[in-house]
């Protein structure tokens, strides 16, 4: 009898194991917008859902890092939902204080940019799976906006 429930675990397992999943990927982060608080990120993320039906995205979680430290993180409660069968285009913002970039002078100064790593969490619920969390992560520079992108 056990040898019979190991055996239906073990299919279960592996047919749960080859349910298409959802595909992301990071397109691009890019100034998004500057205020007194700080300068806010966009993280261009594209999301293939395989399923004819939409998907809800229960959280999104983000955190940014430069030289190797921490400079934003957060969650985005219930930002929507993928569309079925397409391909969804999602902007996540990430804001970064401005006392935080103060503490970049030395990366900054070089050349005006950050150099960061971005790691994006996609939380959805998926049938049969549960819930699933799609991971994803980019590096790259982000360049700082100047005294004439505060004007425009």
């Amino acid at each position: 009898m056990a040898g019979l429930l190991d055996k239906a675990k073990e299919f279960v397992s592996e047919k749960v194991a080859n349910v298409p999943k959802p595909e992301a990927t990071i397109d691009n982060v890019d100034l998004q917008g500057i205020s007194c608080d700080g300068i806010t990120y966009a993280a261009k993320v594209s999301v293939d859902n395989p399923y004819s039906h939409s998907i809800p995205i229960c959280e999104i979680s983000y955190s940014l890092k430069s030289a190797d430290r921490e400079i934003a993180s957060g969650t985005i409660p219930d930002p929507g939902s993928l569309k079925g069968k397409d391909k969804t285009v999602m902007d996540v913002p990430v804001k970064v204080a401005h006392s935080v970039l103060m503490s970049l002078a030395r990366d900054i100064g070089a050349d005006w940019d950050i150099d960061y790593q971005i790691d994006l969490g996609f939380a959805i619920d998926l049938p049969i799976v549960g819930s699933y969390t799609i991971p994803l992560s980019r590096k790259g520079e982000i360049k700082l906006p100047s005294l004439r992108d505060c004007w425009k």
